[in-house]
């Protein structure tokens, strides 16, 4: 049974429930006026009568990469490249890479751009560790400012593992193309993809000039490489990536002309990624045949129906696999 408590003890139990709720709203008024605390805290008030500054953002081509490039990134991305993803990417894509003895005439410190054609998210990582080192240590990734600079997260994991430097790729970006080139001419190299974007069918898109006014604006060489079998690990619209073989075959380098202009030598550029294909397709003879003839095919579609395009591309993966003359069946 309860005990009974006196009017002394009521009284005592009263005043203890005013207090405490009466010390309930002065802890809120605390708890608010710290909320509102201003300068130091917090930055200070713009005073009246002032335009407030606008906000910068750190998303896209604005988002700042300096700290990337310096040594604490560079040794995290260096050793990222070297324990991780060259192990993981010999699994997945079983490279094949030549072309190497094409690179012996450039300087060991020339800053070179390097361009491939882009079919496969499995591009970047399979480049990033068949370009030789001394070029590797000093190297920007163009990466697209819309897809992997969307968040600070994305931004940050990019420009720290692969080295990326935002680009734009719905319009021309003068402030990106200055700080890209500005690198160039610090010794810095520079990797694109100058379609823009994965081929949606497996077949190349037409390059953009933006890797040939670099080359021109900074004087340095353009290196063209050629990537096959990478649409087969991880082509747009899969998820999961699959194993494939893979081949990375490096051009011999091209040097700006004097009086060129950038919409030419963008196509020099993609004629010698053509080259590379061709003689991926078939072999080198036949390939300088085609070069010499002006017969080498483009890297895009040919104008057929959607049928005979897929059927005339696995038409030519299969040729690049067997590597064999195939004759007519008469």
């Amino acid at each position: 049974m309860a005990k009974k408590l006196t009017k002394r003890e009521i009284q005592r139990k009263t005043r203890e429930i005013y207090k405490a709720v009466g010390n309930a709203p002065q802890r809120m008024r605390s708890i608010s006026n710290i909320k509102s605390t201003q300068f130091p805290y917090r930055a200070a008030r713009t005073p009246n009568g002032v335009a407030p500054l606008e906000r910068k953002s750190y998303l896209g081509s604005e988002y700042p990469t300096v700290w990337a490039r310096r040594l604490p990134a560079r040794t995290v991305r260096l050793l990222s490249t070297e324990l991780i993803a060259k192990p993981v990417m010999s699994y997945i894509a079983s490279p094949k890479r030549t072309g190497y003895d094409r690179l012996e005439g450039l300087k060991k410190r020339q800053a070179v751009i390097f361009v491939a054609n882009h079919h496969s998210h499995a591009d970047t990582p399979l480049l990033l560790t068949s370009i030789p080192i001394q070029w590797r240590k000093r190297l920007i990734v163009g990466a697209a400012a819309d897809y992997f600079f969307k968040s600070k997260l994305g931004g940050s994991l990019s420009a720290l593992f692969i080295g990326a430097i935002p680009v734009e790729r719905t319009k021309v970006s003068r402030a990106s193309s200055d700080q890209i080139a500005s690198l160039i001419k610090h010794g810095w190299s520079f990797m694109v993809f100058p379609e823009g974007g994965r081929s949606p069918d497996g077949w190349g898109q037409p390059f953009r000039a933006g890797a040939a006014y670099l080359s021109i604006k900074c004087n340095a060489p353009v290196v063209p490489i050629h990537l096959a079998g990478t649409g087969n690990i991880l082509r747009k619209g899969k998820v999961w990536p699959k194993r494939s073989s893979t081949k990375v075959s490096f051009g011999t380098p091209i040097w700006p002309t004097e009086n060129e202009n950038s919409r030419t030598f963008s196509k020099k550029i993609e004629q010698a990624v053509a080259e590379l294909a061709d003689e991926e397709n078939n072999d080198w003879w036949i390939a300088q045949k085609h070069k010499h003839s002006g017969q080498t095919p483009t890297l895009q579609a040919p104008e057929i129906g959607n049928w005979r395009k897929a059927w005339t591309l696995k038409t030519n993966t299969e040729k690049s696999a067997n590597n064999k003359k195939r004759w007519p069946t008469i």
